[in-house]
Parts: structure tokens; C-alpha cells; sequence
């Protein structure tokens, strides 16, 4: 198929997909999901590792639903997130440990989760014990590290060191050992997260030293069953950068469960748990071009064109929090049409709603075909925290998302928010 044939065989899927559900909405591609669950079962089958789905990223059922018959575990950040992969038939309880509950903080109904499904929970803060012991747990649990090292891809989302709330700092580790069995509570796995990086080499590093420091670790936590070494697979968003090849990944997996089952003296298991590798290349936002405008230059700054989208940042965030790239196409009579350069900004009563950003919080204008009023902007890459970061700010209600399937065929997955979704947990009530 060529270029040209295949670029008009998206554009009528995608009209015809808004033709039903209208624009915004997001599109979840099962064929890219699928390749993605396949990469890391291989290189996690070849070295014995378990791999869990940082479910967070992107809990759409029909995505929890694929995780699940590919035998990938669960890392819940909530107990209403457990209840949601509970819903989708994934087990309780810890033997083996399909749903992890991972937290700072046990707020709302965390704690009744934890007690009602037997999830193994995760503490990520020494004070937890506590709580689990006044509550009547008597359950394993894992401890969260925060190694002292680790990266993201903005300042952030780091994830470990000392600026990090994650997790107990590894120097007091074995004081929150000695603390969880005079409560009565077994540590069965060391967990971490290190953060996604931009770049794979900073991961193997960063893997490498995390593995070091559990060996070492290992002797003060005799109950250990398994160790999580986190997720931070990077994902490269940007056209010109290359593909992470994961498959590299493979020989320091397979030398980290060889280290670590020596030093802990028996055989256990070793987890990792991406979300971003899994889920970001699998869905897209898909907005309709409303108007283009323009600016002038001025002592205030240089003029800016707008191509105006009626997708914003209720839609996806990353780009106004924390200046996310995400590619962008046009999809219509424009596509073919001289390149500009454009700045895309969205509905949202806010000057920051505004995707194409730069790492400073600036507005940097992209290169992209002049459109046509009503043709189709696409935001691509966006399956990690897109929808689930979704919000209702102008009393906006969520776009809906559409589960593509590999034969082309489609199905609703969630459907567009109406006003009494938003209005139906307001209430009138004498307390």
C-alpha cells in the first residue's frame, strides 16, 4: 500500500469513527498493545522475570482485560484501582501475589481493600505498619525503597533519591524491617521504582546499581520471596530519536536474578512492572480543527499561528504539566499542504492550554501542513497518562475512548461524559 493510499484509508477510519462518537476522542490500538505485551513477555520469559502492568498509566477495562489473559500481574496504586482489576478477574490475595498494592499513603477505602482481597501491600512509608497492624492485618507485605538514585523524564516525575517522597530511604530499611517483626508483619519482596529516563543506557546503569543494593540488602529481610526492580522502560516520543530496543534489556536481566537469588540464598522471584513501554504507543487523542489565527510581533514577543483543536488539556495533560512532547498529524486536505510552523492550542480557559510546549514551559511552535478548517489533528503516543489524567475541569465531560481491533473493527470502551456524570456525586446532605 502506498503513502498516499494508505494516509486516505486513516483519514476514513477516523472520520467514520467521529462520524459516531464525535471529537474528541481517544483511539486504543489492541494490534500496538499486543506487540508491546509480546516484547517484554519475551525478553521477562528468557530470564525468568514477571512482569507486572503499572496499571496507573492507562486502566481502561478492555486494557486490564488484555493484560489479563496475557498473564501479566498487577502494580495498583488505590484500592478503588484494585477493585478495578478485582472486576476484571484478576485474583486476591498474595500466594502468588497477582495484584500489588503499591502507597505513601492508605487513603479512602485502601486500607478495607487490603483487608477484604488480601492484596500484597506494598509500604512506601514506615508509618503503614502501623496502621496495618491497628486494622488487624497479620498479611505479608513488600517494602518500597528509595535506593537514593534514579531519573524521570522531567525533574518531575524522579522517582528516587533525595527529593523523592517514594518509598523508605534504603538506610533505614533495616530499621523498618526490625519494626514490620515486632508487629508481627513478613517482608516478602524489596521493590523500587527508578524512574523512566530518556534513554536506555541510563537504565541499564541505573538497574545494574539497583541490583547491587538489594544483594546487599538481601541478609536483613530472611522472609524475601521476590524482588521488583520497578518499571522506567523509556519510551521515545520524539520523531527523531531512536526506538528503545528492549532486547537489550535481556542479559542484565538474566545476570540480576542470578545475583540476587544468591543473595538471598534460594530461588525468588524477580519482577519488573512498566506502564509508559507498555501503553503509550497504543493510544491516541483525535481532535477536529476548529480555527486557525494568528498573533503579531510585538515588545511582548514574537507572533504566533494557532491551529485551534477542541482537545485540551482536560483531555491530555502532559504537555501543559510537565512540557511532554507528543506528534502530532494532520489527517485531511491539508495534510499535503506547505509546512508552517504552528503552535496547537485547545479550548481550555487557561493560557497553558497549549501541546506543543517546550522544556522550559514555553510555547514552541511545530512544523506541520497549513490545515483546513474541520480537518482531523492527531496527538499520537499518548496511552500513558492521557486518559486517566483526564479531567473535568469547565465542567468538560471525558472524551470517549474506541478499542480499535486489528481487522478494523471497533468498539466503544467508555463513552463521552454527560453533565450528570459530573453532577451526580453532588449532593445535599446534613452531616
Amino acid at each position: 500500500m502506498s503513502k498516499t493510499e494508505a494516509a486516505a484509508q486513516e483519514r476514513e477510519r477516523l472520520e467514520s469513527l467521529a462520524a459516531r462518537v464525535g471529537t474528541p476522542f481517544w483511539v486504543i490500538d489492541a494490534g500496538v498493545l499486543r506487540r508491546r505485551i509480546g516484547e517484554v513477555k519475551a525478553v521477562c520469559g528468557e530470564c525468568g522475570f514477571q512482569p507486572r502492568f503499572a496499571m496507573k498509566s492507562l486502566s481502561t477495562w478492555r486494557v486490564l482485560q488484555e493484560m489479563r489473559d496475557q498473564g501479566i500481574w498487577i502494580d495498583a496504586v488505590s484500592g478503588n484501582e484494585v477493585l478495578r482489576a478485582r472486576r476484571i478477574g484478576f485474583p486476591g490475595g498474595a500466594n502468588p501475589p497477582v495484584i500489588m498494592l503499591t502507597a505513601d499513603v492508605l487513603r479512602d477505602n485502601a486500607l478495607e481493600v487490603i483487608l477484604n482481597e488480601r492484596v500484597l501491600v506494598n509500604i512506601g512509608s514506615p508509618g503503614m505498619l502501623r496502621e496495618l497492624e491497628a486494622a488487624g492485618y497479620r498479611g505479608p507485605v513488600a517494602l518500597r525503597v528509595n535506593p537514593g538514585f534514579g531519573s524521570g523524564h522531567s525533574k518531575g516525575v524522579d522517582t528516587g533519591g533525595p527529593s523523592s517522597k517514594h518509598g523508605v530511604w534504603f538506610e533505614d530499611a533495616g530499621e523498618t524491617a526490625a519494626e514490620a517483626a515486632r508487629r508481627g508483619l513478613k517482608i516478602i519482596m524489596l521493590h523500587a521504582h527508578i524512574g523512566s529516563g530518556p534513554k536506555l543506557e541510563e537504565l541499564l546503569a541505573n538497574l545494574n546499581r539497583l541490583t547491587q543494593e538489594f544483594a546487599r540488602m538481601a541478609k536483613a529481610f530472611p522472609d524475601l520471596e521476590g524482588f521488583s526492580l520497578g518499571g522506567g522502560i523509556p519510551f521515545t516520543y520524539k520523531e527523531d530519536a531512536p526506538p528503545v530496543e528492549i532486547a537489550q534489556l535481556g542479559p542484565l536481566f538474566a545476570d540480576a536474578r542470578k545475583r540476587l537469588c544468591e543473595a538471598a540464598g534460594r530461588e525468588v522471584r524477580v519482577e519488573i512492572e512498566p506502564g509508559r513501554y507498555f501503553v503509550a504507543p497504543a493510544a491516541h487523542l483525535v481532535t477536529r480543527i476548529r480555527d486557525i489565527k494568528s498573533t503579531r510581533t510585538n515588545e511582548k514577543g514574537t507572533g504566533k499561528n494557532f491551529i485551534m483543536v477542541d482537545g485540551g488539556f482536560v483531555d491530555l495533560i502532559r504537555p501543559a504539566m510537565y512540557g511532554s512532547y507528543h506528534r502530532i498529524s494532520i489527517v485531511g486536505r491539508g495534510a499535503t499542504n506547505p509546512v508552517e510552523e504552528f503552535a496547537v492550542a485547545g479550548p481550555v480557559c487557561e493560557s497553558g492550554d497549549v501541546f506543543t510546549r517546550g522544556s522550559s514551559d514555553l510555547i514552541a511552535p511545530r512544523p506541520l501542513p497549513r490545515p483546513e478548517i474541520g480537518d482531523l489533528l492527531v496527538l499520537h503516543d499518548g496511552g500513558a497518562y492521557g486518559y486517566v489524567m483526564a479531567s473535568n475541569y469547565n465542567s468538560v465531560g471525558r472524551a470517549p475512548q474506541v478499542w480499535l481491533e486489528e481487522d478494523g473493527s471497533a468498539v466503544l470502551v467508555s463513552r463521552r461524559e454527560t453533565l450528570d456524570d459530573i453532577l451526580k456525586a453532588e449532593v445535599e446532605e446534613k452531616l
